[in-house]
């Protein structure tokens, strides 16, 4: 009993971590049941959303329930554990390292600081700015104003807790920002400065995942995940057109 119960600690521990890290919901469920047939529970039950996880050890069972409340995207964690779910369906690790290995990826501080995050969008918004179509004299303003704006929304987010409203903020201070540059004469074309700023802030991986989960038939999943994406543009949008009726 005390092994069942290891077992389903470790599964649900894996799902939580890649649900929180961004990963497909039907990449979560096929990670756990692998774990879960590994250690000899082949008729496990698991069922994925973006915001919680059912795990039961076989058909007739208690079912396990956890909520996810918190999301992010963090590629690393999710291949972390993909690689311990190898690891456990080669029979290389068993199950109580399985837990420790799991713990620790759990406990793993982000791999990139909010700094480095700020420094990375800062440069996505000015090669995005050139790639479509902007100039040279775009780079610098698009690599300022979409810095500041990722900056201010990581700031907002811890403030308020609601993605939808930091994304919404972020949008308004690239708006702001960019008409103040312009106006200025600092930047020659607005709409590919403000098209390169807001890239960091586009749902891409919201979108890849929804189109992932209902291609594979979890259509729950598939279609929360693009509400959440397309809420996540609106925001966008609404931030920018809310400058421009204003100024």
């Amino acid at each position: 009993m005390n092994n069942q119960h290891n077992i389903v600690k470790v599964c649900m521990l894996a799902g939580k971590i890649m649900l929180q890290s961004g990963a497909e919901t039907y990449r979560v469920e096929d990670t756990m049941n692998r774990i879960a047939s590994t250690f000899g529970l082949p008729n496990a039950q698991s069922y994925a959303t973006p915001t919680g996880i059912n795990f039961s050890i076989d058909i007739s069972e208690v079912t396990n329930f956890m909520r996810i409340s918190n999301r992010s995207t963090d590629l690393h964690k999710i291949a972390e554990v993909n690689n311990i779910s190898r690891m456990v369906a080669a029979g290389e690790i068993e199950l109580k390292k399985a837990l420790t290995m799991l713990e620790s990826v759990d406990r793993d501080t982000p791999t990139f600081s909010s700094w480095l995050q700020v420094i990375a969008a800062a440069f996505v918004s000015g090669c995005f700015t050139i790639m479509f179509g902007g100039i040279w004299a775009d780079f610098i303003p698009s690599f300022v104003i979409g810095g500041m704006a990722f900056a201010g929304m990581l700031w907002f987010e811890r403030l308020v807790e609601i993605r939808f409203i930091a994304e919404f903020f972020a949008s308004f201070i690239i708006g702001v920002l960019t008409l103040a540059f312009v106006d200025n004469g600092i930047g020659v074309y607005m709409d590919k400065i403000i098209i390169g700023a807001v890239m960091p802030l586009v749902p891409g991986l919201h979108i890849t995942n929804a189109v992932r989960d209902l291609m594979a038939g979890h259509l729950v999943a598939g279609l929360s995940k693009g509400v959440e994406a397309v809420l996540t543009a609106f925001a966008i949008g609404a931030g920018i057109a809310v400058v421009f009726g204003l100024f």
